[in-house]
């Protein structure tokens, strides 16, 4: 299987301005191309969070373009950037985000309710995803049950239970002490080989040190990009890894030009928030 003509992520000329004028991002250009592993680093208030809102498609810009997965954001409207959030974007925060007095399976399966897929095959995929990230034995333990670093592979597993090509992670070891952090980005590296996208927020510039490109964030710009200072990120006609769920999701929009874009999502339930 060949990686697909156009990025992952794409942010061009991208600001964003808040009342009062101010500008967490001013003028960002990126490419993140299918299957890169990218450390967003930079200081509180450089812009990286905001940078995760937009890429994660939370946020819309005040202006500049931003296409994720071949998809203009600013030609879809918000039930289609939710089918696209649902579909093709994980996020794993810092703080776990999980419900309290829920069992583990539960909080990973209620992660795909907007997936428009029936109950029992949620329930089916969260045991798998629980099991992917090394926590099978622990599906029916609740949070206050769990360590932090089994909390955060719970809300990992609950990110990747829909088998995105794109995961979000902000600040993903900041709750963590080192040897639970270090297992987390050892499970980041592991889904990343398996085909995954992976774009880690940090201030940790020792972790952004750890991983294969990292991009410098202060002030709302990107000031370094190790990418184009020491090396490509992507080779063009290099195999991507073979993962399977993906390919007929991302078949549509395969051999398109960069720019092209790709057609406004229609995923049924997922496009109009409903769950069986």
């Amino acid at each position: 299987m060949t990686s697909p003509g156009f990025p992952m992520v794409s942010l061009e000329d991208v600001s964003r301005t808040y009342p009062g004028g101010v500008a967490a991002l001013d003028g960002v250009s990126l490419e993140i191309r299918h299957g890169e592993l990218v450390a967003i680093v930079g200081p509180s208030g450089s812009g990286k969070s905001t940078m995760l809102n937009v890429v994660g498609t939370l946020d819309r810009p005040t202006s500049g373009g931003v296409r994720i997965d071949g998809y203009g954001v600013s030609d879809l409207s918000d039930s289609e950037l939710s089918a696209l959030r649902a579909t093709t974007i994980g996020f794993v925060f810092q703080h776990f985000h999980l419900a309290a007095r829920v069992p583990a399976l539960d909080n990973v399966a209620d992660g795909l309710v907007y997936t428009g897929l029936a109950r029992a095959e949620r329930r089916r995929r969260a045991a798998a995803a629980l099991e992917r990230v090394g926590l099978g034995h622990r599906v029916h333990h609740e949070p206050h049950e769990l360590s932090g670093g089994e909390r955060q592979r719970v809300a990992i597993a609950r990110a990747v239970a829909g088998d995105p090509p794109l995961l979000l992670a902000d600040e993903p070891t900041g709750a963590l002490d080192s040897a639970s952090g270090a297992g987390v980005m050892g499970l980041l590296r592991e889904l990343n080989a398996s085909g995954t996208t992976i774009v880690i927020i940090t201030h940790d510039r020792e972790i952004a040190a750890g991983l294969p490109r990292r991009v410098a964030m202060r002030d709302g710009r990107v000031v370094s990009d190790s990418a184009t200072e020491h090396e490509k990120p992507y080779s063009p006609g290099r195999e991507e890894p073979h993962v399977t769920g993906r390919e007929e999701r991302q078949g549509a929009g395969r051999g398109q030009p960069h720019g092209a874009g790709r057609e406004a999502p229609s995923w049924g339930a997922a496009a109009s928030g409903g769950a069986a």
